[in-house]
């Protein structure tokens, strides 16, 4: 009796773990810096504004760098084995999201960033609530997506 369920092939079985593991990494990513270094930083002793300015100006670019790395591997990882309606619909609130992030929202912050550095502000603006807002919904998605990628590995290798 033969198994009418087929090995996957590399560029499948990538597909999957690309599909786990992008998000799970990217989630950790925020976490770790967007809602614990960022907040926590302004509060270490000797941390003035302008020197935890310049810290997050480039730890944000960096990791901004490095999720749109992450968002290249995730659509690649969702072209292959057929991605559903909901998971492309998720992919794409990611990218959506990503995108606001890049082109739009970091700009403003950055503008910000150089008129209190300038002295030329006391610092918070809308552009932070903006941030928050979008990195919320960013979160939001990755743990929907990391759901429906785990939900489709147990159904398959649980046959």
């Amino acid at each position: 009796m033969t198994s009418s369920l087929q090995t996957p092939s590399t560029g499948a079985k990538w597909a999957v773990v690309a599909r786990i593991y992008i998000p799970a990494l990217w989630l950790g990513l925020i976490i770790g810096i967007s809602f614990i270094e960022a907040p926590l930083k302004f509060t270490a002793p000797g941390i003035t504004i302008p020197l935890g300015l310049g810290i997050g100006r480039r730890v944000f670019f960096a990791m901004n760098m490095v999720e749109i790395l992450f968002f290249i591997a995730l659509l690649a990882g969702s072209l292959k084995r057929g991605a559903g309606k909901a998971w492309s619909w998720g992919v794409g609130l990611v990218g959506l999201m990503l995108l606001l992030k890049t082109a739009a929202i970091r700009p403003g912050l950055s503008a910000r960033t150089d008129a209190v550095l300038a002295g030329n502000s006391d610092g918070g603006s809308l552009w932070h609530y903006a941030y928050i807002g979008v990195e919320l919904c960013l979160t939001l998605a990755l743990v929907a997506l990391l759901v429906m990628a785990a939900k489709r590995w147990i159904g398959i290798t649980g046959q």
